[in-house]
């Protein structure tokens, strides 16, 4: 571990030089001590290690939304893919004291007939990162839903939209479907991941083949470089074909036949795999969030919650759920 590094004083927090005449009743010593306007009553105590703040990183992912159901119909249809949960970074500097964690869990996929659920959000010290949206249930021309990433559409003659993503994440795919066929076929979308959006699914014309789109891709977390947020494969229905494999990051697969869709990956708020109408397999579920907190080793004061490990130069907090991280 490297040494600890001196206390800042209550002068130098508030940006005055270190023989400067502090008032206990100007507007930064009170903002300081958390007390209220001119003429507040407070003590010398109230300000106790609150000059000595943290600089922290922390990267917040939200749950993913989950994949898109069966539909309605005898066409043969897939639904499409949900949206990864929205990854977002940031630092700040914090005073001691206990600051609320939210982990957003992921999304359910849901009863026939209706998009998948969308995921949770997760915060933390003032960051919110969206959660993902569900992917379409397999009708011609449903919208997937918005989020952090957007859902996949399902299969659309007639263009219908992929959900929109916000801050952290991006849109959906699109659908596509073989407009020349009298039973016609129709793909959903792939999900939209932190790192791209969906990809539109294919079909073959005259032919009972609708391939999803696969998911989009996920992005590094910043803190440990692992990859995460990755969108839901839409479903699939091809005999003898593969699933259409979520986007890297914990995107789960969307189903193939009668093959179930794959759940987003658990504390990588992926989305979950589409559905397919053919076979009336509904889709998976989304992954939950996780909030990841470091600090340097070398700073004067500590942090506690979470599952804490070091890289040698940062401390590390992981939460995989919700809780309270604690500087002291």
């Amino acid at each position: 571990m490297g040494g600890t590094s001196s206390p800042v004083s209550v002068a130098q927090e508030l940006g005055l030089g270190l023989t400067s005449t502090i008032s206990m009743n100007q507007a930064n010593v009170r903002t300081l001590a958390a007390v209220g306007g001119s003429g507040s009553t407070w003590s010398m105590s109230s300000l106790y290690r609150k000059s000595n703040a943290l600089d922290i990183g922390y990267t917040v992912v939200a749950g993913g939304g989950g994949g898109g159901n069966t539909g309605p119909g005898n066409n043969i249809a897939t639904g499409g893919g949900g949206g990864a949960g929205a990854l977002r970074f940031t630092t700040a500097s914090i005073i001691p004291a206990g600051y609320a964690v939210i982990v957003g869990g992921g999304g359910a996929a849901g009863p026939a007939n209706v998009n998948g659920t969308n995921g949770a959000d997760s915060v933390f010290n003032g960051l919110t990162s969206t959660g993902g949206g569900g992917g379409a249930f397999s009708d011609d021309d449903q919208a997937g839903s918005n989020g952090g990433s957007g859902g996949g559409a399902a299969g659309s003659q007639f263009g219908a939209p992929a959900g929109t993503g916000t801050t952290g994440g991006n849109n959906g795919g699109l659908g596509i479907s073989d407009s020349f066929s009298g039973d016609r076929s129709s793909a959903g979308g792939g999900g939209g991941g932190a790192g791209a959006v969906g990809n539109v699914g294919s079909v073959q014309p005259f032919s009972d083949i609708a391939t999803g789109g696969t998911g989009g891709a996920g992005a590094s977390d910043t803190i440990t470089g692992t990859t995460r947020a990755g969108g839901g494969g839409a479903g699939t229905i091809d005999p003898g074909g593969s699933p259409s494999a979520g986007g890297s990051g914990g995107g789960g697969a969307g189903s193939v036949n009668n093959s179930p869709a794959i759940p987003g990956t658990v504390n990588f708020g992926g989305g979950g795999g589409g559905g397919n109408n053919d076979w009336n397999v509904i889709g998976a579920a989304g992954g939950s969030g996780i909030v990841l907190i470091r600090y340097l080793i070398s700073s004067g004061n500590r942090g506690s919650g979470g599952s804490q490990t070091n890289d040698g130069t940062y401390y590390i907090h992981t939460f995989t759920s919700s809780g309270t991280f604690t500087v002291s």
